[in-house]
């Protein structure tokens, strides 16, 4: 996927965690419109590719 344009589920996906990062993978997959395998391959592959560098919390102090 690196050097590759992302397609539009692919956006969707990022959109989604950007909102919502601790959705579940089947609450993802729904939103988006695919079942939860190929969402959760799809997530790994946007994790591994980078365009998902982690998932953390904005705390208030």
């Amino acid at each position: 996927m690196a050097g590759s344009k992302l397609d539009p589920i692919d956006r969707h996906i990022l959109a989604e965690l950007q909102a919502d990062g601790r959705m579940t993978n089947v609450e993802l997959a729904k939103r988006v419109g695919i079942s939860a395998p190929p969402c959760l391959r799809r997530v790994r592959t946007l994790e591994e590719a980078g365009y998902i560098r982690g998932y953390h919390a904005d705390i208030d102090p």
